[in-house]
């Protein structure tokens, strides 16, 4: 039931054209990319995807997650627009049904974005390159990983714009957090890398099973910590009303 309020209560504000725009945005990426710079990509020797992904991907996670954090600002705002939330903070409703609610939400709209992604490079593959056998395995390998690792980022953004009423200081906060996961992504150390809004920077053709495997943990490890802290967060402030 808070599932469907949620989705009616978006149909109101710019949440759906923002990601639908988003998805479509980050997906002409490797599409110009490629369209530009053909010959320079179709002589490599490695796979048509891990060519593809290497040159865009970067750039693409970057917009993903500026997406999210705009997507968790608008969420947020419209339950703080006209004192909406605080009243709601007195009536018998659990705030964590409403923010978890908010969280689904977000995660089907984040499908459609990596779905609509994952057919650009699908598009490209075969346009471009030659096909191969398990090009479609690795598309699903790949953006499952890509999901995973983007589920931190996405309740973190709604737990931050959940604790402001002024959206710009949401939002604020959201981009400093993606300038430090650019300077991160550099670096090697992997505590850095286990930072939430770095672990959509990764990709899976440049890692090793055992890497992998640490960065699925910490994501998983994260959303527990994240969604523990939040419900506390919660409880706490509506202690105080």
């Amino acid at each position: 039931m808070n599932i469907l309020l949620e989705c009616k209560k978006m149909k109101k504000t710019g949440f759906y054209p923002a990601f639908i725009a988003g998805a479509i945005l980050a997906s002409c990426l490797p599409v110009i990319n490629m369209a530009v710079r053909s010959e320079l990509f179709t002589g490599l020797q490695q796979s048509p995807l891990r060519i593809l992904l290497d040159e865009n991907w970067t750039m693409m996670a970057m917009l993903n997650v500026l997406l999210i954090i705009s997507g968790a600002c608008i969420m947020y705002h419209t339950e703080y627009a006209d004192n909406a939330a605080q009243k709601m903070q007195t009536l018998p409703i659990r705030e964590s049904g409403i923010f978890f609610a908010k969280f689904i939400l977000m995660i089907g709209m984040s499908i459609v974005v990596l779905a609509t992604e994952a057919i650009t490079f699908l598009f490209c593959s075969l346009h471009w390159f030659h096909t191969y056998d398990g090009l479609y395995t690795d598309l699903l390998k790949n953006f499952g990983y890509f999901f995973i690792l983007l589920l931190p980022v996405v309740l973190l953004s709604l737990a931050i714009s959940s604790a402001y009423s002024n959206m710009w200081i949401s939002l604020g906060i959201g981009v400093v957090c993606v300038f430090a996961a650019t300077m991160i992504a550099s670096t090697n150390h992997f505590v850095l890398q286990i930072f939430p809004f770095a672990l959509p920077l990764q990709v899976l053709t440049e890692a090793t099973d055992k890497t992998v495997s640490q960065f699925l943990t910490a994501s998983v490890l994260e959303l527990l910590v994240i969604g523990i802290a939040e419900l506390s967060f919660l409880r706490i402030r509506r202690a105080l009303v």
